[in-house]
């Protein structure tokens, strides 16, 4: 099933339905595979892995041409069926390339407010990245409630929890160093999903941490 695309612009950053974007994307799996450097041949591989476990969101990182590459060739063998998103959009150039080559959705190490107001323009649900209590602010003035806590290892599950006293409208997607021994920690501390590199589809790992994120 593909998750459902976000195209409205109503409020004035177009972030309107991102949050319900991500929620739907989470709802099945509560893990987005990540997959960076790999050939497209590959990258298709490692995404049909995923799909097959459950994972309704992938993300192919776009810091090279290459991985334009493996965008184009994973969006076209999800045929519409699953929603493929584009990560290390750190710019409103590269979020462009992206969408040209098929992404429904954009993610980022970092918080660019021109990156986020070009996303909006273009109806494309986006998730910046933040670590510290400023970025979330920023973040949720620019109209952005659902975000990545990046790197999660080194923020750790408490600092997830802890921003749901000043900030109880955030939702966190926790991502960098995420593995099944901790996944229910980011969970119970509150976040929406997990982020993980492609080593978590090798050798059964990742229907490992598909389950440990199951228990919670």
């Amino acid at each position: 099933m593909t998750v459902p695309p976000t195209t409205t612009t109503t409020d004035r950053n177009g972030t309107e339905g991102w949050a319900d974007f991500f929620a739907s994307g989470f709802s099945g799996s509560p893990v987005m595979v990540i997959l960076r450097g790999l050939s497209p041949e590959d990258a298709v591989a490692t995404a049909r892995t995923a799909w097959a476990a459950g994972v309704r969101l992938v993300e192919v990182t776009v810091e090279s041409e290459n991985g334009l590459r493996a965008l184009e060739e994973v969006a076209r063998a999800a045929d519409g069926e699953h929603t493929v998103g584009a990560g290390t959009v750190t710019t409103p150039e590269r979020l462009a390339a992206a969408v040209a080559a098929g992404a429904g959705f954009g993610v980022a190490p970092g918080l660019d407010p021109d990156t986020v107001h070009a996303a909006g323009r273009a109806g494309v649900p986006f998730l910046p990245g933040v670590a510290t209590p400023t970025e979330v602010g920023q973040a949720l003035r620019l109209g952005v409630r659902t975000v990545k806590a990046f790197p999660a290892s080194s923020l750790g599950a408490p600092w997830v929890s802890a921003l749901s006293g000043p900030f109880p409208e955030l939702r966190v997607v926790a991502t960098g160093g995420v593995r099944p021994d901790n996944a229910g920690e980011f969970l119970r501390a509150g976040a929406l999903g997990l982020g993980v590199g492609q080593s978590a589809t090798v050798g059964g790992a990742l229907e490992a941490l598909v389950g440990a994120a199951a228990d919670g």
